[in-house]
């Protein structure tokens, strides 16, 4: 598999990266941010360094941090599925 990128990140494991949760239904966890430690069909878990936050994939956009430094945004509901199924699956384009 090529290495991450904007284009092909949906392809991608996401534990790992940072992430900032760009928006959000709930407003508490707008601007988020912290490194995905973990991830289920339907939530991230982000750690900020002192504590963990489980936060639904469906109702945030969340902002990926790359290793390459550049920064992706994402809408939840584009990532909602488990992550070995969202790796093997065709991506359309917008």
């Amino acid at each position: 598999m090529s290495p991450i990128n904007p284009h092909n990140v949906l392809r991608h494991e996401v534990i790992g990266l940072r992430v900032r949760i760009a928006k959000a239904l709930n407003r508490q966890l707008a601007g988020l941010t912290g490194k995905v430690v973990d991830e289920t069909r339907n939530t991230l878990t982000l750690f900020n360094g002192t504590k963990r936050r489980i936060v639904p994939k469906d109702s945030a956009i969340f902002h990926f941090y790359l290793p390459t430094g550049e920064i992706v945004g994402i809408d939840g509901k584009r990532l909602v599925g488990r992550s070995e199924d969202r790796v093997r699956m065709q991506v359309r384009r917008w």
